[in-house]
């Protein structure tokens, strides 16, 4: 058991998440409405553009949470953790700057990398307790 203060995740409750994610975004094209007129700014139509823009981005954090299987900073995840339960770091797999890139619905976003090099400072397992 982990006894980690902060924000936790685990695969399972990703994936959970991104279907969640899809499901309410597939229920919001199908039942949105927009009232108004087209001849002049129509604040009901800018906020479900956000709506619809917030979905979008939701979908990709989760998927990079997901992709990123270590725990590191404020967000722990429970498959990557010492033994004493603390954050574990992979700096070996995720020494990299990610970018995702929305492909569109029902197409899987695409992962670009930058990956990272330290040359005064190197990356350590630290310690949050």
């Amino acid at each position: 058991m982990w006894d980690y203060v902060g924000m936790s995740r685990d695969e399972a409750g990703l994936k959970s998440a991104i279907t969640e994610i899809r499901a309410l975004r597939e229920d919001f094209w199908k039942n949105v409405r927009v009232l108004g007129e087209g001849e002049e700014l129509n604040q009901s139509l800018e906020k479900a553009g956000r709506v619809a823009d917030f979905l979008e981005l939701g979908e990709l954090l989760a998927s990079d949470a997901l992709n990123r299987r270590e725990s590191c900073g404020g967000h722990f995840r429970e498959e990557s953790q010492t033994e004493d339960n603390a954050a574990k770091r992979d700096d070996e797999n995720f020494s990299y700057v990610s970018a995702w890139e929305y492909k569109g619905e029902g197409v899987e976003p695409e992962l670009h990398k930058e990956e990272l090099t330290f040359e005064h400072c190197k990356p350590s397992q630290r310690s949050y307790k």
